[in-house]
């Protein structure tokens, strides 16, 4: 039903947040652009020929939505103090209404989106939720014929595994296996602890870990 898209990490300012991801990873981002629709802008680096990282924050120049932000961008404490924070995870899929019909969870509405040249659509709860604590993949349905990823340049980034820590993995893995995703996610039991998605990526640097 879907595949991997892309990763989002979130932080407080935008220009701060890449120079210390940047300094991280021994390689640049690319700027990305503006969300009229949300209030965010972002930066992107390409991790492979379609799957990217999207480093996103509240663009401090734009009019405030008149709904809740994506990606819990609203929420204080989802948000570094300093750096960037690896927040949640998306995932593409050809039919996207068919991919919610699907979902054992409410992954959102599915909202009109656009960015430059690049149109699409996507899952968004309607208080801005991370479905799943981050967990659990938005959806996204690209609707141009090319992907993001596809106009950035290489800089020898790779994701090598994604992984995750939930109390009660369970419904969280059920819900990754409606959609095609169970093996995409390496899905561990974190009793007493706070919902965790870690990215491990092979860099310029060596093997970095994002959480």
């Amino acid at each position: 039903m879907a595949v991997p898209d892309h990763l989002v990490l979130a932080t407080r300012d935008l220009d701060a947040g890449a120079a210390w991801l940047e300094d991280r990873l021994g390689v640049a981002l690319e700027s990305g652009g503006r969300h009229e629709r949300m209030g965010t802008h972002n930066r992107l680096l390409t991790l492979g020929e379609d799957f990217y990282l999207e480093l996103i924050a509240i663009d401090p120049a734009a009019a405030a939505p008149g709904r809740p932000r994506w990606f819990g961008l609203d929420v204080p404490e989802t948000l570094p103090v300093e750096g960037a924070r690896l927040i949640h995870w998306v995932a593409r899929c050809d039919d996207i209404a068919a991919a919610v019909a699907a979902c054992s969870h409410v992954p959102g509405e599915i909202l009109d989106m656009a960015r430059g040249d690049f149109r699409w659509r996507i899952t968004v709860p309607a208080d801005g939720s991370l479905p799943g604590d981050g967990l659990l993949p938005t959806l996204i349905k690209w609707d141009v014929p090319f992907h993001p990823a596809q106009r950035l340049p290489q800089r020898n980034c790779r994701l090598m595994k994604l992984e995750g820590f939930h109390p009660q993995p369970a419904p969280i893995r059920n819900a990754l296996a409606a959609l095609g995703l169970a093996a995409r996610l390496d899905l561990h039991a974190g009793a007493g602890e706070a919902p965790q998605l870690v990215a491990y990526l092979r860099t310029p640097r060596g093997m970095v870990e994002l959480d």
